[in-house]
């Protein structure tokens, strides 16, 4: 398996979809960076040179923020607010859907087990 930036990236796939497996690469970031770098986007991963590699990590620090960097920023804008006492930074600490999602019916792996109540005795 090749390791781009620190990551085992798949090599039975093809480049396109295996520079996906990196953290903030998606489907259209990956299509240009492959262009930038002039490779095939159908080739397997398998067939990369540690030539292709070294560029790949290269443009990937340079340019993006990706893996590391990307998750300690997202981190930050989570603990700011929180520490700001925002309505989203209350939800994020509650555990609940920042998105206003509703919680009446839905998002109950997040809020914990259903708990049936006694119904009251007559």
């Amino acid at each position: 398996m090749p390791r781009v930036i620190g990551i085992d990236i798949p090599d039975n796939k093809r480049l396109e979809v295996s520079l996906t497996y990196i953290y903030g690469v998606g489907r259209c970031l990956s299509n240009e960076i492959i262009a930038k770098l002039g490779l095939d986007p159908n080739m397997k991963a398998l067939k990369l040179t540690g030539d292709d590699i070294a560029k790949l990590n290269a443009i990937l620090q340079s340019e993006y923020l990706v893996e590391g960097d990307l998750r300690r920023q997202v981190q930050n804008n989570i603990k700011r607010l929180v520490s700001i006492h925002s309505y989203r930074g209350l939800r994020h600490r509650l555990g609940l859907p920042v998105r206003g999602q509703r919680t009446r019916t839905n998002c109950r792996t997040r809020k914990g087990k259903r708990k049936t109540v006694a119904n009251k005795k007559k």
